[in-house]
């Protein structure tokens, strides 16, 4: 009995003391300080910015070599047949991010375009000619515009210190909503950034709200225009995959390159002053509802109706005076999506016409690049689309129907405003993602002319007169693309 007595009070004390061990242990534990997290941590867990993308491009573009190539200096092979444009590519675009650290992280991406293939106008020329800018070198072929360009892509600093909110300062990518309106033209090599402040705030629920202010803007040519750029885009989220969207683009920028683009070559409709010079600052103001409604897993409804108008703002030209619409819908079910739009960039009695310089318009009215700028006549396109996914193939198609918004005249037309149809244009597009890193892509555009497009009255259809004309236009692209 006591001999029980005596091990049960050993295995007790035994117990006790362990236990006190290991409180002590834990206190010793509690007590030492954790390992600081340091900036180099927050480097190590950032986030690669890194990617390297191939193309090969290959252009058959119906026209004529222009007359000159700088200024009013001949070109030798003037009103030849334009060359078929051939160019490879590789974009490399090589950054980091660090994870926050004391509320900031750091990001840094520089950017290299290198030409493999060098058969192409890259419009890197500044010097107008016949109201486009090309390349004197290659001013026989078409234009594929994806210059030879190395430099900083992005470099910002975030703060986020306030909940729900970010601060970004730097050189940076924006793109909104469909970036219709403000993108960075991630298509081409070399894309489109912003420097100045952007604020990113999600305190309220369901709603982003973006406000940014940029003075200078680095364009796909490379060419960097300064100016004051002032963004707001406030959304307010329906559902998951329905928003309604209300934004202002105040644009402060004299010269965005485009004053013979927006409002004709030389003195047209602007007395005696020189259109290149026309100031180009505008405000834009729309609103926009988008979305996609599931009726079941299977079965959804897309929709868009989006309205906005343009007008001139500070010292712009009193020509600047437009207006967009976007309508349309359609269904989806399973991996197949069908929709018809129509989209609208009016024209204000043919001197002006609606303009999205900051938007991504490569993704709108065609991939042929055709209307990049939209000419002072308008533009109504009505197109349908459609797109199928497969395992990890993508399959895209689309058919535009692109008229005017207002009579334009046409060559050998005299003084008549007789044209309203620019063309049609059809693409088609298979994108394979073998992993989360490895992308491939084929994709190819084909417009067709309807009637004869003249900047003028009284074009004369000759040599001279045609080569304002939107001509018959083929491109293949084709694509790899590897992501860190």
């Amino acid at each position: 009995m006591k001999q029980n007595t005596k091990f049960k009070l050993n295995l007790i004390m035994a117990c006790t003391a362990l236990a006190l061990s290991s409180l002590a242990q834990s206190a010793m534990a509690e007590d030492a300080p954790a390992d600081e997290y340091t900036f180099m941590d927050a480097v190590k867990t950032g986030k690669n910015m890194t990617s390297f993308r191939l193309r090969y491009e290959n252009v058959d573009q119906d026209g004529l070599q222009p007359a000159t190539t700088v200024g009013t200096t001949p070109n030798p092979t003037k009103n030849q047949d334009l060359k078929d444009g051939e160019g490879l590519t590789l974009r490399s675009l090589i950054g980091w991010q660090t994870a926050p650290y004391k509320n900031f992280s750091f990001a840094a991406q520089l950017i290299d375009v290198s030409k493999f293939v060098d058969n192409f106008n890259d419009s890197t020329n500044n010097t107008l000619v016949n109201g486009a800018s090309n390349q004197v070198r290659n001013v026989e072929y078409a234009k594929i515009v994806d210059p030879s360009y190395t430099g900083v892509n992005q470099l910002y600093v975030d703060w986020t210190g306030i909940k729900n909110t970010r601060v970004r300062a730097g050189r940076q990518q924006v793109n909104l909503d469909n970036v219709r309106f403000i993108g960075d033209i991630g298509f081409r090599q070399v894309m489109q950034v912003f420097d100045g402040v952007s604020v990113l705030n999600k305190s309220i629920p369901d709603t982003e709200i973006f406000a940014a202010h940029f003075e200078k803007i680095t364009q796909i040519t490379s060419e960097q225009r300064d100016g004051n750029l002032d963004i707001a885009n406030i959304k307010y989220r329906i559902s998951p995959t329905e928003s309604v969207v209300g934004y202002g683009y105040l644009s402060n920028v004299n010269d965005l390159g485009y004053g013979n683009a927006w409002f004709g070559a030389k003195k047209l409709n602007n007395g005696t002053k020189n259109n290149s010079d026309a100031d180009q600052s505008n405000k834009t103001l729309g609103l926009r509802l988008d979305g996609t409604h599931p009726f079941n897993p299977n079965f959804r409804a897309h929709y868009t109706a989006e309205y906005a108008k343009q007008t001139d703002y500070a010292d712009g030209d009193k020509r600047i005076d437009a207006h967009y619409y976007k309508v349309g819908g359609g269904l989806g079910f399973d991996n197949f999506n069908f929709r018809v739009d129509q989209e609208l960039l009016s024209s204000n009695d043919n001197k002006y016409a609606f303009q999205t310089p900051y938007g991504t318009n490569h993704l709108f009215q065609g991939w042929v690049d055709k209307f990049l700028v939209t000419p002072r006549s308008g533009i109504k396109d009505t197109f349908v689309t459609a797109t199928y996914k497969y395992d990890d193939f993508l399959f895209f198609a689309d058919y535009h129907f692109i008229n005017s918004d207002e009579d334009f005249n046409t060559v050998g037309g005299g003084t008549k405003t007789n044209g309203n149809k620019y063309g049609k244009e059809w693409n088609v597009a298979a994108t394979y993602n073998y992993s989360k890193n490895i992308m491939a892509k084929v994709e190819y555009g084909k417009f067709t002319e309807d009637d004869q497009y003249a900047a003028g009255a009284n074009v004369i259809d000759n040599a001279a007169g045609k080569l304002g004309r939107i001509r018959d236009t083929e491109k293949l692209w084709l694509t790899a693309m590897y992501t860190f």
